[in-house]
C-alpha cells in the first residue's frame, strides 16, 4: 500500500500543471468506465477497507461530483445513454435484452440513426478508440463500434462474454483474436491487463498535434470474481467476512454468461478495484512520458452501482456508502456513481453537488471539441458540464429532472430525480414512493402521503418522460 501512495504522490504534480494549463487547441479526452463499481468503492468517496490513491489524486486536483448518475441500473442501457446522450426514456436500448434475437447477452444493437459521442468527436477530427467492453452491437450489426464512430476497437462485443475475465478470444475491430493462453479455462491472461497494455500502446502511437478520444471500458469489478493470484490478492485474503462461491468453471462458448467459482469473492472485489486504480496510474505515467499530459482531460465513472453477483456481497465493503440499494435498483445505490474529471482546463480541488448524469457527457465533449450539436441535427437529453468543470458554476444550467426505468423482474420500475425530490414506482398503476434526498439520502422515509401535490407533479413527469418502445413497455 505504501508503494501505491508513493505513486499517487508522484502524479500529483503532473495533474496540478494539467489543471492550470488551458491551451487553445482541442484537448485529448480519456473516459475511463468501471463496471459495477459502487458509489462508496473509492477511498475519496468513503471506502475504508482499501485505498485508491490514483483516483483520489484525480479527485483532489479536479472536480469530484457527488450527485452524478449512471444512465440505468444495469450495463447496456447505461452505456447506451453514455454513448448517445439520450436518457433511457428516449433511447433505443432500454435494457440488457439478454434473450433477444441475437443470442444470450448479445443485446440490442445501436441503430444507424443513434449518433454516438465518438461520431460527434470525429466531426472535430478526433482519432477515436474503444478498448474494453462494448455491449451495444455484435459483429455484422449496425451497432459494431467501427460503425459507431470508433476508428479502433479491442475488447468484448458481447457483454455476457465479458463475464469471463479470462476469455479465450477478444475482438480487434471486426476480427476475432484468439488468446490461446486462456484456452480450456487456463487462467493466464487477465482481460483488464490486456486492456491496459492495449491502451498504453494506443497512447504511445499518438502525436501531440492531433486530438484523440479513448473510451477505456474496463470489466472490473464486475463478476466473475477471479483475479490473478498475486501479492495484492494475497494481502486481502482472510481480511473480510466472506463465503466461497461455488459457481462453475465454464467454457465461454458453451455456457456464455455464467460465473466461475471463487473461494474469496470479497477479497477479489477489493483486489479488482485497487488493480483498476493502479492501471489508471500507468495510463497517467504514459501521458507524462509522451508529453500528452499537458493537453488531456481524464474522466472516470462507473456504469451502475455495485453488484451482488459471483458471491460478492456489497454490504461487506459498504460499496454503496450510505445509499440504499445496489445494481438493479432504482434507489440511489443502483444509479448514483462516482464521477471524477481532472486535467487540462479543469478547475482543481472542487467538490460539486451539481445533479448530472450520463447523457451530459456527449454535449460536454462536444463543447470541448467545438462541435455545435444543434447545427449538426444531433439531439441529446444532456446538458454540457463545461461551466462547472471550468469553475463557472453560476453559468451552469440544471436539468428539469432526470429519468430512469428498469425492466427486469415481475414489473417495470421507474424513477425521477427532481431537484431534491426522488420518486420511485413499480408499474404505472402502483403507488408512488417519494424521498427528500437532502434530508434522507438513504431513502428510508417515504413522504408521498404528505405531499399530494408533488405526487401529481411526478405523475405528470412520468407520463411525459418516455417515448414508446417496441421492446420495453410500461403498463
Amino acid at each position: 500500500m505504501k508503494n501505491l501512495l508513493a505513486l499517487a504522490l508522484c502524479i500529483l504534480g503532473a495533474f496540478q500543471s494539467m489543471a492550470q494549463n488551458n491551451p487553445s487547441t482541442k484537448p485529448n479526452i480519456i473516459y475511463i468506465l468501471a463496471d459495477d463499481l459502487g458509489y462508496g468503492d473509492l477511498s475519496s468517496y468513503g471506502q475504508i477497507n482499501f485505498k485508491t490513491p490514483t483516483l483520489d489524486s484525480l479527485a483532489a486536483h479536479g472536480v469530484k461530483f457527488t450527485q452524478h448518475y449512471a444512465g440505468a441500473p444495469v450495463c447496456a442501457p447505461s452505456r447506451a445513454a453514455l454513448m448517445t446522450g439520450r436518457d433511457i426514456g428516449h433511447g433505443w436500448v432500454r435494457g440488457n435484452y439478454e434473450t433477444g434475437p441475437l443470442g444470450l447477452g448479445a443485446g440490442l444493437p445501436l441503430r444507424l440513426e443513434d449518433i454516438t459521442l465518438a461520431e460527434v468527436l470525429k466531426k472535430a477530427a478526433y482519432h477515436t478508440a474503444l478498448i474494453g467492453k462494448w455491449g451495444l452491437g455484435m459483429d455484422g450489426t449496425t451497432g459494431h463500434p467501427n460503425k459507431k464512430g470508433f476508428d479502433y476497437f479491442y475488447g468484448y462485443l458481447n457483454q455476457a462474454h465479458a463475464h469471463n475475465h479470462y476469455p479465450d478470444y477478444l475482438y480487434r475491430n471486426d476480427r476475432k483474436i484468439a488468446i490461446p493462453e486462456n484456452a480450456d479455462r487456463n487462467l493466464k491472461k487477465f482481460s483488464s491487463d490486456l486492456f491496459t497494455t492495449e491502451a498504453l500502446e494506443f497512447l504511445d502511437r499518438q502525436a501531440e498535434n492531433k486530438p484523440f478520444f479513448l473510451y477505456l471500458a474496463y470489466t472490473t469489478p464486475h463478476a466473475e470474481m477471479i483475479v490473478p493470484d498475486d501479492a495484492l490478492f494475497q494481502s486481502f485474503k482472510g481480511k473480510f467476512n466472506e463465503q466461497p462461491y461455488p459457481g462453475k468453471d465454464y467454457s465461454a462458448e458453451k455456457t456464455l454468461g455464467g460465473y466461475g467459482h471463487s473461494a474469496h469473492p470479497v477479497a477479489t472485489y477489493a483486489t479488482m478495484v485497487v488493480r483498476l486504480d493502479r492501471d489508471v496510474a500507468r495510463i497517467i505515467k504514459m501521458l507524462q512520458q509522451k508529453g500528452l499530459d499537458k493537453n488531456t482531460i481524464i474522466m472516470f465513472s462507473s456504469d451502475n452501482g455495485s453488484h451482488k453477483e459471483g458471491g460478492f456481497n456489497p454490504e461487506v465493503l459498504n460499496s454503496s456508502g450510505s445509499l440504499r440499494g445496489a445494481k438493479r435498483d432504482l434507489y440511489e445505490g443502483g444509479i448514483r456513481v462516482p464521477f471524477i474529471v481532472s486535467g487540462t482546463g479543469i478547475k482543481s480541488g472542487v467538490i460539486s453537488d451539481h445533479i448530472s448524469g450520463f447523457p451530459d457527457i456527449l454535449p460536454t465533449l462536444a463543447a470541448y471539441a467545438g462541435v455545435n450539436l444543434q447545427k449538426n441535427g444531433i439531439k441529446t437529453d444532456g446538458i454540457s458540464l463545461l461551466p462547472v468543470l471550468s469553475g463557472m458554476d453560476k453559468n451552469q444550467n440544471d436539468h428539469k429532472y432526470l429519468y430512469w426505468e428498469f425492466h427486469e423482474g415481475n414489473q417495470p420500475a421507474q424513477a425521477i430525480r427532481f431537484g431534491k425530490w426522488k420518486a420511485v414506482r413499480y408499474g404505472a398503476l402502483k403507488e408512488m414512493e417519494i424521498y427528500d434526498l437532502e434530508a434522507d439520502k438513504a431513502e428510508q422515509r417515504n413522504v408521498a402521503a404528505a405531499h399530494p401535490t408533488l405526487v401529481a407533479k411526478f405523475l405528470s413527469m412520468f407520463n411525459a418522460a418516455r417515448t414508446p418502445s417496441p421492446y420495453w413497455k410500461i403498463e
